[in-house]
């Protein structure tokens, strides 16, 4: 409805109803102009109401919504389904096209506008969330593992002769593929052992730096979010080891926007040295499906380079969910779930520490990972991997999703490359235990009800383990009495 419509309405309806109805219009059309106007997330989010009128007035400027349309090309828009042209929107061209992702439609006003506002949209939250000096993001359909290839393929054109990738080992299946995938070799340094805390051995880096020339490295890749007991690297340091060296340095970032103490490495490592890209991924840290992920960065031409490597149109179902939700929560709603999360970590750690005193363990002490806990499940050891192993499945099978339960000595053979010690981020870590995260979206609820039912397991476990070695002990009197070997027990 225009102005022109309002006052034709004014002929057949009450002039003072319509001049309301008007009114209330403007409103929503006054919420749209300020985002287009300042391309940042609004302060206060949007009503439901407002983001279809405005995905709807989007959908009608992409030609396959075009009113007496005639397409005769091999990509026009057409939907077989209704519902899957709904649960769209009505935005089925996707974005970018064939040589760059960032790229504008001409069939496709509306897609091309909506995949601009996201990236402007993203990147204020990510200003927001602590990376102040960042320059330049665009969102891609593709999860964090396969957005970290992109920028290896990247890097590629770059430095030619470039064969490794230096690598602080984290035991994160994804990200490792992602150099085995983009042709690189991952020269894996072990971390370091400082109290509980796995941290990055800095003199390992450099050393291997020496070692293999720096012009035959391909970049630092680094991480901040993780599994405790590892920490996040010293990002500081690694920067200014990167700007020594004149070598590009990638962030692994998954799930460290929701953390201002990851964002802070962040902004501090590209203040003292060198950091080329973060990637970070959509659905950790904005609650939206799995299936994309941010490129940011602080040199705009570096990024843009990122983006015109990406093959052909992309997907814009994540640019559509995560702008909806943004909008929705807008940026004080975000940042109350921020704060929220960072709340409820305070109250898992405390809630862990009782539990493990109360069953002879401990909460490890990993002050520098501000994400996930970790708890020693020492009394298990002696009983070996299966109590560890055991008590997985058993929370699992309770409805506890998302706690990891590391045993001792695991390997794991991925790509030709054997990690010893897998999922524990170290060869040689000395206790099994049990991790949990506190993540955006998590509730006090979601902690309470995880610890009972971690305290029944835990309860029930050690049940069967004092049965299991009272049956042990009978039978080994038993071998004993007849002098046979005891070593099939």
């Amino acid at each position: 409805m225009n102005s022109e419509n309002f006052s034709l309405s004014e002929k057949i309806v009450s002039p003072s109803y319509i001049r309301q109805g008007s009114q209330a219009r403007r409103g929503h059309e006054q919420l749209i102009r300020h985002l287009l106007e300042q391309g940042k997330c609004p302060e206060e989010g949007w009503s439901e109401s407002t983001i279809e009128l405005f995905l709807n007035e989007l959908a009608v400027m992409d030609s396959n919504n075009f009113l007496g349309n005639c397409g005769v090309g091999e990509r026009e828009g057409r939907v077989a389904s209704s519902l899957v042209a709904r649960r769209h929107y009505r935005l089925i061209h996707g974005i970018g096209r064939s040589g760059d992702i960032a790229a504008i439609q001409p069939k496709a006003a509306g897609s091309s506008l909506l995949n601009k506002l996201t990236n402007s949209v993203v990147l204020d939250i990510l200003k927001l969330s602590g990376v102040r000096s960042v320059a330049s993001c665009f969102v891609v359909p593709m999860a964090t593992g396969m957005s970290l290839t992109l920028c290896f393929l990247t890097l590629r054109h770059r430095r030619p002769k470039a064969r490794y990738i230096i690598w602080p080992r984290i035991d994160q299946k994804s990200c490792f593929k992602a150099m085995i995938t983009a042709g690189f070799e991952p020269v894996v340094v072990e971390n370091v052992l400082e109290g509980d805390e796995l941290r990055t051995d800095l003199e390992a880096v450099e050393r291997k730096i020496e070692e293999l020339g720096a012009e035959n490295i391909l970049c630092v890749h680094s991480t901040t979010s993780c599994f405790a007991p590892r920490v996040p690297d010293r990002l500081e340091e690694l920067a200014a080891v990167c700007a020594k060296y004149n070598i590009p340095h990638i962030v692994n970032n998954a799930y460290g926007v929701q953390s201002s103490k990851c964002m802070h490495l962040i902004q501090q490592g590209a203040r003292v040295g060198r950091i080329d890209a973060f990637v970070q991924s959509l659905d950790k840290n904005f609650m939206v499906p799995v299936g994309g992920a941010i490129i940011a960065g602080f040199d705009e031409s570096f990024i843009q380079e990122i983006s015109k490597m990406y093959p052909g149109r992309a997907s814009a179902s994540p640019s559509l969910d995560v702008l909806i939700t943004l909008l929705t929560l807008g940026a004080s709603g975000y940042k109350k779930l921020l704060s929220e999360r960072k709340e409820i970590y305070s109250f898992l750690a405390q809630e862990l520490k009782n539990l493990a005193s109360a069953h002879g363990e401990r909460l490890l002490h990993t002050p520098h990972n501000p994400i996930s806990l970790a708890m020693s499940l020492n009394g298990f050891q002696a009983e070996g991997d299966k109590a560890v192993t055991h008590l997985g499945s058993m929370l699992f099978t309770r409805q506890v999703s998302g706690a990891r339960v590391i045993p001792l000595g695991k390997e794991q053979t991925i790509s030709g490359h054997t990690f010893r010690g897998f999922m524990s981020h170290s060869e040689t870590y000395p206790c099994p235990y049990l991790n949990a995260a506190s993540a955006v979206g998590i509730t006090r609820e979601d902690v309470t009800l995880c610890i009972k039912r971690l305290d029944k397991c835990l309860k029930t476990l050690k049940k069967e383990g004092s049965r299991v070695s009272h049956f042990e002990n009978k039978t080994r009197i038993l071998l004993w009495e007849q002098d046979l070997p005891l070593t099939d027990i």
